[in-house]
């Protein structure tokens, strides 16, 4: 006989937060989001901690380049998608590593015999105004000027004008020598009142860029997630098929952590791919590892060395496995099951193996539930798609701005490798499906605004930091009939005109 669970499986949805007592002290401004990423021993620091709770989705239609810098920026980290080539996935990642180095290799290089044209394709291309002039067109090769938005003007200009005739030339540019220190580059930026500072070496050929919007950027982000060497800190996804080939390409890209990409963790294939990442790399790789919906698939992926665990079967705005297949399980449910197991492994071996959350949050304060209820960072899918930075297309769909979000089961992304049972290559059945969401605007606006909600919600139960609010926390299931009255009802809104 099959075993059944006593307890209902439950949604965020079905939770409130009973307010606990607030001191003087407890005010948005004192809490702090800070939380691990990886796995580490009592007494001990975890090698990567996040400064807020999020990771970007390893989906197509959410984690590029571009989504991955904007995350970091706020404290977070973006998981590029693995359901692309090892080269594509490899390059996306040192793009990210690239971005923020201080001293940044340039991407945007041309030859003096090219053409305004030229230059307005690459700026198009890349999004960069600065525009390094090579005799060659090489990143590194001998430097003979620069071009930036100020050197050209397209109204009165021919766009076969040639660069050398417009740029400005070297013997004109402020540069200074390979060796220059990052803070003696940043004092030659302001005092010389500079936008950019080539550093070149003994034979004139261009070594890096210091770019003052990096050191204005930093000051003004001072939640942004760097590594030793102040570049971003990005993850990645990978599969349980490619991954001999896959992982080391993206070390060598720089990635900071990986993570299997999967429907359904709690199966042989993850433990062989964490045996030979940790057989060829130790420790220095971290990886994730998921999903599973009970303390057993946890412990499981524990045991095999996985550096965090992410909970969630069928939970996605965009996923359809329970529909499909009948597996899944509730994920306010799911993820009490859990982080109770990691807490009893935590008591048992002395390490502590954070839990993701993955899936089924719909509204912000569910954000701060599934923190409550035990998460130690929240992987979002939808909530990151709607954004500027996210690779998809907007379009104007009954007049309204919206942007395209497909799953990883779906036929679009035919990412069979997510859903694989050691079969044949292929996807025989979707589990996802291809959609809409409404385009919310820059990523900064809308993670500042809901992260102040899980601050203000964090105050209301006298907690300044999530282990606090882990432990002071009262949760209370909810019936359908007090879900209605938590919002607005037996009013007419003004801006709906519709009664409620």
């Amino acid at each position: 006989m099959a075993y059944y669970y006593p307890e209902c499986s439950h949604t965020f949805n079905e939770y409130l937060l009973v307010p606990g007592y607030s001191s003087a002290d407890c005010i948005p401004a004192n809490v702090s989001l800070k939380t691990p990423l990886v796995r580490y021993k009592r007494g001990e620091e975890p090698a990567i901690s996040m400064n807020i709770p999020l990771v970007s989705a390893i989906m197509q239609s959410v984690s590029g380049d571009r989504l991955a810098v904007a995350l970091a920026q706020e404290g977070g980290v973006s998981f590029i998608y693995g359901s692309q080539s090892i080269e594509d996935e490899a390059a996306m990642v040192a793009k990210v590593k690239g971005y923020k180095a201080g001293f940044v290799r340039s991407d945007s290089n041309l030859r003096p015999d090219q053409t305004l044209a030229d230059v307005l394709e690459l700026k198009e291309e890349n999004g960069h105004s600065t525009v390094a002039i090579t005799e060659d067109g090489t990143p590194n090769g001998r430097l003979v000027g620069i071009v930036t938005g100020r050197d050209y003007r397209v109204s009165r200009m021919e766009p076969s004008e040639k660069i050398s005739s417009f740029m400005t030339p070297l013997e004109k540019l402020i540069t200074a020598p390979e060796g220059t220190t990052l803070k003696e580059a940043n004092d030659i930026i302001w005092d010389n009142k500079l936008n950019s500072l080539p550093i070149i070496n003994k034979e004139g050929k261009l070594c890096y860029f210091v770019f003052r919007k990096d050191y204005d950027q930093h000051k003004k982000k001072p939640m942004e997630l760097l590594d030793s060497q102040k570049r971003y800190i990005v993850g990645a996804g990978i599969n349980t098929r490619d991954y001999a080939e896959r992982v080391p390409a993206l070390v060598e890209a720089g990635v900071d952590v990986v993570c299997i990409d999967s429907s359904e963790g709690y199966s042989e294939w993850q433990k062989r791919t964490i045996a030979w990442i940790r057989e060829k790399y130790g420790d220095s790789v971290k990886v994730g590892a998921g999903n599973v919906v009970d303390g057993e698939g946890f412990r499981f992926l524990a045991d095999c060395g996985a550096d965090f665990i992410k909970v969630g079967i069928g939970g996605g705005s965009i996923c359809i496995t329970r529909e499909t297949k009948g597996i899944g399980r509730g994920q306010a449910t799911a993820l009490i099951d859990v982080c109770r197991a990691r807490d009893e492994y935590f008591a048992e071996t002395g390490i502590y193996v954070p839990v993701c959350s993955d899936g089924g949050i719909v509204h912000d304060h569910h954000m701060t539930l599934a923190l409550a209820m035990g998460a130690d960072f929240i992987m979002l899918g939808r909530y990151f798609a709607r954004f500027d930075e996210s690779p998809t297309a907007k379009v104007n769909v009954n007049g309204t701005l919206m942007k395209e979000y497909w799953g990883e089961g779906s036929n679009r992304a035919r990412n069979w490798q997510r859903y694989d049972l050691g079969g044949s290559k292929k996807l025989s059945f979707e589990e996802g499906v291809d959609s809409y969401v409404p385009y919310a605007g820059k990523l900064a606006d809308n993670v500042q605004i809901s992260l102040a909600k899980v601050r203000s919600t964090m105050c209301n139960c006298g907690a300044l930091s999530i282990p606090e609010l882990q432990q002071k926390a009262k949760l209370t299931l909810v019936s359908s009939v007090s879900i209605v009255e938590g919002g607005a009802h037996d009013v007419l809104l003004k801006t709906a005109n519709k009664q409620v």
